[in-house]
């Protein structure tokens, strides 16, 4: 069998690992990684933007949320980033949560609610939003 992929035609990506306490502060770690991908690769404003909101907003749900603001445990952030897209996972060590009995953030009786609309955020600003069976991880999926 004759294999017809060339060298030259895969793409190979950059893998970036973070493990963060589950402080508030780890945000900015967070943050200066996100940065520094965008600037290597040459991530559009509009890529950039909706990365920072959804990578941002997860991180907090994963330390406050899933890791209950317990320093001891870790968020842990992986991203495999190529010239057309960039895949990250978010992953605590909490319990999880069952993502997919949330209640609606554009309901009329939501609308005042000051929380509430993390997961709806992913999903409208990643170009996909998947989270494992038990809620504790979730992998976005940006291309630029």
């Amino acid at each position: 069998m004759q294999n017809n992929t060339s060298p030259d035609s895969v793409q190979t990506g950059e893998l970036y690992t973070l493990q963060l306490p589950s402080t508030l502060d780890s945000i900015t770690v967070l943050e200066n990684l996100i940065e520094e991908i965008a600037d290597k690769f040459k991530v559009s404003e509009d890529a950039f933007a909706n990365m920072m909101t959804c990578l941002n907003e997860a991180a907090n749900n994963a330390i406050v949320h899933g890791n209950k603001l317990d320093p001891d445990k870790k968020v842990i952030v992986n991203a495999d980033v190529d010239t057309k897209r960039a895949v990250w996972t978010i992953t605590d060590e909490g319990e999880g949560f069952d993502y997919n009995h949330l209640p609606d953030p554009t309901a009329e009786e939501n609308l005042e609610k000051p929380t509430g609309r993390g997961v709806f955020i992913l999903k409208h600003l990643a170009d996909q939003c998947i989270f494992n069976s038990s809620g504790n991880e979730v992998e976005l999926h940006f291309k630029y």
